[in-house]
């Protein structure tokens, strides 16, 4: 059975009944924003079975499980480094099969039944996993109590389908139900990473690019003060000129300011431009920016001038806690040196620099990810044997 879902008014009603085919244990034909998928639920052995026989996968072909939302993969990944971490709250939901360290008593994989965690465990124990941003797939995922194990729908080495005239052509009535949301929205592949601590690799170059990958890697910290124009542009010169002395370039970690209190486009001070001149730093172009969404939502690290900024900044973005700290390691202030001599503002100027060196020296390398100088072939049909959502 081929449902429309365009054309359907009220979309619920071929949900449920997906729903109601993968609890009795049947494969179902899935759209995803990068190609057709074909998906079983991850608690009925003999419905993996029958994927894995459909998509003519074997024993040594690991199937990715797709999951609900960033949150919900945690439960099968919980030991997550700082970079995988990073990775999946910048790209998921979308198309990225992330491989991580995924086996353990901790992992909620542990609770599916064994043969289904043979499917999807390498011998390593790394696991494939996917957030898949389509709206079809979400709404099953709310219904369904368990994750869905998912590969493309087409055979072994075949093309990749994007729409679902070519699933239909493929597997015909093997296949008894089979949602046809149109053209998918990429289409093309996942791109798929695997992360191991703060090493990345790239097992095939889908959607996402590498150079798309290699930004997405990238720490992201950023500097608070009030307005803008004084301590937090120096803060921001100051780390990036670290960062570049001790990776061989600044930008190797993105580093930002913003103040809480801050307008757009104002010039940093005159006093704080001349305290960098003299450290050979240009602060010349400084634009203040206010912190904002945009900024906090890529923020892997902030770090206040004030336990008031701290505060407030809290106040805002409670779910930030876990990243937002003040710049003193002891939980003191950086005082404000507006409407004070250069004297005062070289002073305060010293007195981050000496803190910056402290949280540099904690995070240590989690600062610099490295992707594997062995990486695989990026080729559709090298870098992956379930082509687009396994690992």
């Amino acid at each position: 059975m081929i449902f429309d879902v365009q054309a359907s008014s009220d979309p619920r009603d071929i949900v449920h009944r997906t729903v109601q085919a993968l609890v009795e244990g049947q494969v179902v034909g899935v759209p995803t924003e990068t190609v057709y998928g074909l998906a079983a639920s991850a608690l009925c052995e003999h419905a993996v079975a029958r994927l894995c026989e459909l998509r003519g996968c074997g024993d040594g072909n690991p199937l990715a499980i797709s999951v609900r939302s960033s949150e919900a993969a945690l439960d099968y990944m919980p030991s997550l480094s700082p970079l995988a971490r990073r990775l999946s709250q910048r790209c998921w939901p979308g198309p990225l099969t992330l491989v991580v360290p995924g086996g353990g008593p901790y992992s909620a994989t542990s609770q599916l039944p064994r043969s289904v965690q043979q499917r999807i465990l390498g011998g390593d124990d790394y696991l494939g996993v996917r957030v898949v941003d389509h709206r079809i797939l979400a709404h099953i995922h709310r219904y369904l109590s368990a994750p869905l194990l998912l590969t493309s729908a087409c055979a072994q080495g075949g093309s990749l389908p994007t729409t679902a005239a070519a699933v239909a052509k493929e597997f015909g009535t093997e296949l008894p139900l089979l949602l046809d949301d149109g053209p998918t929205r990429y289409g093309g592949a996942s791109t798929v990473v695997r992360v191991t601590d703060n090493r990345w690799e790239l097992l095939r170059e889908g959607v996402i690019e590498r150079t798309a990958m290699n930004q997405f890697a990238k720490p992201v910290i950023v500097l608070v003060c009030t307005g803008n124009t004084c301590r937090s542009p120096m803060a921001q010169t100051i780390l990036r000129d670290h960062v570049r002395n001790r990776f061989g370039d600044e930008d190797a970690v993105r580093v930002m300011s913003a103040g809480v209190a801050a307008g757009p486009g104002s010039p940093a001070s005159p006093e704080a431009v001349d305290v960098m001149d003299e450290r050979g730093l240009d602060l010349s172009d400084h634009a203040s920016r206010p912190l904002d969404d945009a900024v906090m939502n890529v923020a892997d690290l902030v770090l206040t001038m004030t336990r008031g900024h701290r505060a407030a900044i809290l106040a805002a973005w409670p779910e930030m806690h876990q990243r937002v700290f003040t710049l003193r390691r002891d939980g003191g202030d950086i005082s404000d040196p507006v409407g004070m001599s250069v004297e005062v503002y070289r002073g305060c100027a010293e007195q981050i620099e000496q803190e910056l060196v402290k949280w540099l020296e904690a995070l240590g390398d989690h600062l610099n990810p490295q992707t594997s100088l062995d990486s695989r072939s990026t080729s559709k049909d090298a870098a992956d044997p379930n082509e687009s959502e396994g690992k």
